[in-house]
C-alpha cells in the first residue's frame, strides 16, 4: 500500500469494517449521493483533509468523498473519540488515516499536521482544529485553500470571530447552521447519544433524579427533553435571558449553577464555555454527584481545579472518575471532562448523522463549484442543499409531502389581499 497512515493496530480492521457496514446499511441519503458522486466523479483531482470524531459514520462520508474521486487525508478532532479499528479498517481499504485513540496532545497535533501535509483543496472541520493551525503554524496552505465546511457550533463561533475580525482566510460553509443539520443532529442526536452514553458508563437509573443541563441551545434542548423523558426532574441553568424564559415555558426549573449544584445529583454541560462547573460548585456538590460534558472542548467542568481540592481520586469504573474532598464527599466525572457522547459511546445515531454527512458531502461539492465566487466568510449551507437533503431523508421513509399549486404560490406570493 502507498498510503500513508498513523494508527494503533492494522489488525483491528476487520471489527472496524463490521462497524462501517452497520453504519452504511442505515444511512440511505448519504449513499444516495454517493451513487451520483460515482457516476460524475466531483472530486476528482482533489485533496479533502477532514478532521473529524473517527468512527463508523465519519468512516462512511470519508468513503463517499472518494466514492467522488478525491484524495482523502482523515484524522481525528478528539483524541478519546477515536475507534482504533475503525481507523484500521479504513487504512486497510488504503485510505490515508491519522489518528489513535488516547493520544497525548503532541501526537494529537502531530496528526493534526500529517492530514493537512496533503496540501488540502478543501477542508472538512469539526471544532476549528484544522482552522486553528491553519491560521497559525500551517498558514502556508490555507493559500492555496478553495474552502471547508464545519461540523460544530463551538467551530462555528470561533470562525465567525476570524471573520469579524478580518482574519479569516478562507471561505466556509456553516454546515452546523443547517436545518438539516442543527435541528436534528443537535437536538435529537445529542439529545439521545448522551444519555446512551451516560447509562452506559454509570449502569444507574435516569429517573428520579434532579438533573442539572448547562446550556439551552439546541444541543441542550435535546438533552433536557430526553432526560425529562426518562422520568427526570430537570433544571435549566443558562446566561441568555430569551433561553432561559423558553425552557421556564418549556416546564423545566431555571435557576443559577451557584443554586442548582446544591441539588442535583446528574450535571451536563452543552454551552461551549470555560469553567461552567467550577471549583465553588464542586464544594457544595452532593456526596455522589456526577458531572459529564457534552460541549465540544474539555474545559466546561474545571477538572484542574477539582484535582486540587481533591485528597484522593480513584477510578470507580471505565470512563469513571471519583474525586473525594476534604468534605469527604465523592464527585464523579465522566470520560475526563470531554464529549460524553463520543469518549463513552458511540455518538450519534446512525441515521442521524446520514442527515448532518449528507450535508457535508453536498457542502464540500458546492464549495468546489463555487469558490471562484466565495469571499473570506462564514457562509450558511445554501437552502437547496438542506431542502435537497430534507427530501432524499423523506423519500427513504416512503413519505411524501404536498406541493403549491400556481394558485397557492401566486396568493402567497402577492401583497394583495385580493381572493380572501
Amino acid at each position: 500500500m502507498n498510503h500513508k497512515y498513523d494508527i494503533k493496530d492494522i489488525h483491528l480492521a476487520p471489527s472496524g469494517q463490521q462497524k462501517i457496514d452497520w453504519a452504511y446499511r442505515n444511512m440511505p441519503v448519504l449513499r444516495s449521493i454517493e451513487e451520483r458522486f460515482i457516476e460524475e466523479k466531483p472530486f476528482a483531482g482533489k485533496r479533502i483533509a477532514v478532521s473529524v470524531h473517527v468512527e463508523a459514520k465519519t468512516a462512511c462520508l470519508a468513503r463517499v468523498l472518494r466514492s467522488g474521486g478525491a484524495d482523502v487525508f482523515l484524522t481525528g478532532c478528539n483524541p478519546l473519540s477515536t475507534q482504533d479499528d475503525v481507523a484500521a479498517a479504513l487504512v486497510a481499504d488504503g485510505m490515508s488515516v491519522f489518528c489513535v485513540h488516547g493520544a497525548d496532545e503532541a501526537l494529537y497535533h502531530k496528526h493534526l499536521r500529517d492530514a493537512l501535509s496533503i496540501g488540502p483543496d478543501i477542508i472538512i472541520d469539526d471544532g476549528g482544529d484544522f482552522a486553528a493551525l491553519l491560521h497559525t503554524g500551517e498558514s502556508d496552505k490555507a493559500a492555496t485553500l478553495l474552502g471547508a465546511c464545519e461540523e460544530t457550533t463551538t467551530g462555528v463561533h470561533r470562525l465567525r470571530i476570524l471573520e469579524e475580525a478580518g482574519k479569516l482566510s478562507y471561505p466556509v460553509i456553516a454546515v452546523n447552521d443547517a436545518q438539516c443539520k442543527h435541528l436534528f443532529d443537535n437536538r435529537y442526536g445529542t439529545g439521545q447519544s448522551v444519555w446512551t452514553a451516560i447509562m452506559d458508563t454509570t449502569n444507574l437509573v435516569v429517573s428520579g433524579k434532579t438533573v442539572v443541563v448547562a446550556g439551552f441551545g439546541m444541543c441542550g434542548k435535546g438533552v433536557a427533553m430526553r432526560a425529562k423523558g426518562l422520568g427526570a426532574q430537570v433544571i435549566i441553568t443558562e446566561i441568555d435571558p430569551v433561553k432561559a424564559a423558553e425552557a421556564l415555558m418549556e416546564g423545566y426549573s431555571v435557576m443559577t449553577m451557584d443554586r442548582a449544584a446544591e441539588i442535583g445529583d446528574l450535571f451536563v454541560t452543552v454551552t461551549g464555555c470555560k469553567d461552567v462547573i467550577a471549583k465553588r460548585h464542586f464544594e457544595i456538590m452532593k456526596d455522589g454527584a456526577i458531572c459529564c460534558n457534552a460541549g465540544h472542548f474539555d474545559v466546561e467542568v474545571n477538572i484542574t481545579e477539582l484535582e486540587k481540592i481533591s485528597i484522593t481520586k480513584y477510578e470507580a469504573r471505565p470512563n469513571v472518575i471519583g474525586y473525594t474532598l476534604n468534605n469527604n464527599r465523592t464527585i464523579f466525572i465522566l470520560a475526563e471532562g470531554r464529549l460524553v457522547n463520543l469518549a463513552s459511546g458511540d455518538g450519534h445515531p446512525v441515521e442521524i448523522m446520514d442527515m448532518s454527512f449528507s450535508l457535508q458531502a453536498l457542502s464540500a461539492e458546492y464549495v468546489l463549484k463555487n469558490y471562484a465566487s466565495l469571499e473570506r466568510k462564514v457562509y450558511d449551507t445554501p437552502k437547496e442543499i438542506d431542502e435537497t437533503v430534507a427530501n432524499l431523508f423523506l423519500k427513504t421513509k416512503a413519505i411524501g409531502i404536498d406541493a403549491l399549486t400556481p394558485e397557492q404560490q401566486k396568493y402567497i406570493s402577492s401583497w394583495s389581499l385580493e381572493g380572501e
